[in-house]
């Protein structure tokens, strides 16, 4: 078959079902979603008082206050990529592990907000523990693992039965992770080769962790052009910028890492040929958006919404969303960045539909749908 027949064959698939709502779980692709990451994926397991330092308002108004018209301590002005996923499936909303009263029957959200690829302890012994999350992808791992124990799931190899029942029908999202180990270390003496190195090890051995419990159906997001946020331009030289207007230092430095992930996901692949794995490129998705930003509606790139007003991009670390010297913007929507390093819901949505509808998801991600459908 043609790639073109391919790609439209693919394409055609993803659309019929996402478009399609049902209210029963048989006659969805997924029943249930576990998703893991930092602030980007994150729905309620930090607040005011145990997220981000320098972000400690996400549980004030104006957060939320576009599509719940309230906090819910998610960081951003209404939902997130992995909102839009439930949506598309037609499944609730994930609830957040520390909601102890959640209904877990549709899924869980384990993502931390700050938190880092690589274990805590790394940072605690390069001295680099000021301001920084203690939960990493290791403590959201153990947090998996702990439910899973719940249900009798030790293993594939050990109790296949209990853990085909957790995962036959669940879709396990990796949001993006690691940009915060290398923010972390900015004017340290560790080097970021060495952040890149033991952040993507780690990462692959979370993948491979959770592959080997039985994990069949995976999308795994890669880091954005964290150069284009605005915090990242608000303190690098102007003399340091690309094409997209953004800082080029940085957007190489997620570029390269984004490339080894890739190679490592496809070792995987190969490795547990049963699975499908899914790369979603949201370094292509947020320059696409760059690059198109008037026909989608942007009128704002690198300005935060909901900051300090008059301060370079609108933006000051010391007066950020949510305190009472911060303001926000009344259109939200024109938009990309929310507070000056979280996005807006517009900017959420657009790159949610450039991984379940457009061709930024590598093999495409109706051939997991599909590949669902015809397993099932």
């Amino acid at each position: 078959m043609p790639p073109s027949t391919t790609t439209f064959v693919a394409t055609t698939t993803i659309l019929l079902l996402l478009t399609t709502t049902t209210s029963t779980a048989t006659q969805r692709p997924f029943n249930k979603i576990y998703a893991f990451g930092d602030s980007y994926t994150d729905t309620g397991n930090t607040a005011s008082n145990s997220g981000p330092n320098a972000f400690t308002y996400v549980s004030n108004p104006p957060y939320g206050t576009t599509f719940f018209h309230h906090p819910t301590n998610r960081y951003s002005d209404g939902r997130l990529v992995i909102d839009f996923v439930a949506e598309s499936l037609s499944l609730p909303y994930l609830p957040p592990y520390h909601n102890p009263k959640a209904d877990t029957s549709y899924g869980v959200n384990y993502a931390v907000a700050g938190s880092t690829a690589i274990p805590y302890s790394f940072f605690v012994k390069n001295n680099l523990t000021l301001d920084i999350q203690r939960q990493s992808l290791q403590t959201q791992l153990a947090w998996f693992n702990k439910d899973l124990e719940g249900q009798k799931c030790k293993s594939a190899k050990l109790t296949p039965k209990e853990c085909k029942a957790v995962f036959d029908n669940a879709l396990i999202w990796v949001g993006e992770i690691g940009a915060n180990d290398y923010a972390y270390t900015v004017g340290s003496n560790v080097e970021s080769k060495t952040i890149q190195q033991l952040s993507i090890r780690s990462v692959n051995g979370f993948l491979e962790a959770l592959l080997d419990k039985g994990a069949k159906y995976m999308v795994v997001e890669g880091l954005p052009t964290t150069g284009c946020l605005t915090l990242s331009m608000s303190l690098a030289s102007e003399s340091d910028r690309d094409d997209m207007g953004c800082v080029g230092s940085l957007n190489k430095q997620s570029y390269d890492h984004n490339t080894i992930l890739q190679t490592k996901i496809r070792d995987l692949r190969q490795k547990y040929p049963e699975t499908v794995i899914i790369y979603a490129d949201y370094w292509n998705a947020y320059r696409s958006v760059i690059k198109n930003a008037p026909k989608l509606g942007f009128k704002e790139l690198y300005n935060v919404c909901c900051g300090s007003s008059g301060a370079p991009y609108n933006f000051d670390v010391l007066a950020t969303c949510g305190s009472q010297s911060a303001s926000s913007c009344s259109n939200p929507s024109q938009y990309i960045n929310w507070d000056g390093v979280h996005l807006t819901e517009a900017m959420y949505k657009v790159v949610a539909d450039s991984f379940l509808k457009g061709g930024f998801t590598h093999p495409p991600l109706g051939s997991l749908f599909s590949s669902k459908q015809y397993s099932g």
